[in-house]
């Protein structure tokens, strides 16, 4: 794979190749309506397939968070067209890394040394570069180490990356008023924790803690002597990435197996420890040769409020989506109807959250779930393909939920996706012997 020389970090660099890759989208428009001209039953898969490929070149050679929104963008299988999906996913484990001459450049630079002099050895070509970082093997007194090395001017760039993407997320939102400004603060809160290596080691090891009773799911060992604020070395962990087991995986007992340690694990946190791994993509789990699952990166973690975990558990209880007053209280306490929505914006607003939720939640509302449910993920497409449709959605205010809905709900989301490519049924309750 071609290696990368150099990084924007400047924010005039980083806007010029944002507006060298809109001249290549814009380019790409005028071809299809073109060809559109003289074929009438001409679709948008070519539109899509291009336009998905130079907005992901584009931010594959910003990386950091411009990357990151790529990232999270792929886990919204129901939502984006498949070649934004396919394209965006290379994002999660698998972009252009650092040439060898930069990361020694940039290992000094955070750590003060060479990695040849910290390590008996250093390999200089990555073997995992995603959005914020690069992972390199290592080995020291005999074991073998991953030394996760931060990409240069990352941490810099987080601000000035999310006011350009400020106002097209506006746009597509529909987000009106000062109140918009909570989701952003809250994008860009979590963003620079996940520049902060030594929060990411702290919280790393506070988390496998507490839950290394879990069966079936294995950490690495950090060491903070080895790390720094953009450099992390943790144990090599043997294994393949969740995805790629998923795809070869033809043994259902082995996928439940492994679906109910990812389940266990996730609503233990979500439930116990009220703090959560935020950040659900197949690049951040791996299975061994024994089966187990093994979680590799927490720099995502997002704590959840009791005001927020209350209410929001309270409505994952059909008895509740099914009381119109109980639900439309709740409504009120998680922000999603608001004190000056009118009339005809409370009763879009109150079916539209009914549906998904009574949808959302249904894996609640049985002992065990499959998430190989054709009926499931059906219903979650037809609902996303209902409202991107829907006009008067566009006509009202976006600035729906609180603030803690976004990695929440991300969450989840991903939670449900990395289940359903394992095609696992799991048994909703078993966290609680763990409690």
């Amino acid at each position: 794979m071609k290696t990368i020389d150099k990084i924007p970090t400047g924010k005039l660099g980083r806007t010029g190749k944002m507006v060298q890759t809109g001249v290549k989208v814009g380019g790409n428009y005028i071809k299809y309506y073109s060809k559109k001209a003289f074929d009438k039953d001409l679709t948008r898969d070519e539109l899509n397939e291009d336009n998905a490929s130079d907005i992901y070149d584009g931010l594959k050679s910003l990386k950091g968070s411009a990357l990151k929104v790529a990232q999270m963008l792929s886990m919204e299988k129901s939502i984006l067209p498949n070649a934004y999906v396919e394209k965006f996913s290379l994002a999660q484990f698998s972009v252009p890394p650092l040439s060898a001459p930069l990361v020694r450049k940039t290992f000094k630079k955070y750590n003060g040394k060479y990695p040849e002099d910290l390590f008996d050895t250093f390999a200089t070509q990555s073997v995992n570069a995603a959005s914020i970082g690069q992972v390199h093997r290592a080995t020291k007194d005999g074991k073998k180490l991953a030394v996760k090395i931060q990409y240069p001017g990352v941490a810099d760039s987080i601000s000035s990356d999310l006011a350009m993407v400020k106002p097209i997320a506006t746009r597509m939102f529909n987000l009106k008023g000062k109140d918009s400004e909570k989701y952003f603060r809250e994008v860009e809160g979590k963003l620079l924790e996940e520049t902060d290596y030594l929060l990411e080691v702290r919280q790393s090891r506070a988390i496998s803690e507490a839950c290394s009773h879990i069966n079936n799911l294995k950490f690495p060992k950090y060491y903070e002597e080895l790390s720094s604020e953009r450099i992390i070395t943790m144990d090599w962990m043997e294994g393949v990435h969740l995805s790629e087991f998923a795809k070869q995986n033809t043994n259902q007992e082995t996928a439940n197996k492994i679906g109910q340690a990812l389940w266990d694990f996730y609503m233990y946190q979500m439930h116990v420890l009220k703090a959560v791994h935020a950040d659900p993509h197949p690049g951040n789990f791996l299975i061994d040769s024994d089966t187990n699952l093994i979680a590799i990166d927490f720099g995502c973690i997002k704590e959840v409020p009791e005001e927020f975990y209350v209410p929001y558990f309270e409505l994952a209880k059909k008895e509740n989506i099914n009381d119109p007053e109980f639900f439309n209280r709740k409504m009120y306490e998680l922000e999603i109807l608001r004190e000056d929505d009118n009339a005809d914006e409370v009763k879009f607003f109150s079916e539209l959250f009914y549906e998904m939720l009574s949808l959302f939640t249904s894996p609640f509302h049985s002992k065990t779930f499959d998430f190989a449910s054709k009926e499931f993920w059906s219903g979650i497409t037809d609902l996303s393909e209902k409202y991107s449709k829907d006009t008067n959605l566009r006509k009202m205010n976006g600035n729906r939920g609180s603030k803690h809905f976004l990695y929440i709900n991300r969450t989840f989301f991903g939670l449900y996706n990395l289940l359903h490519d394992l095609k696992a049924k799991v048994e909703i309750d078993n966290y609680k012997k763990y409690c």
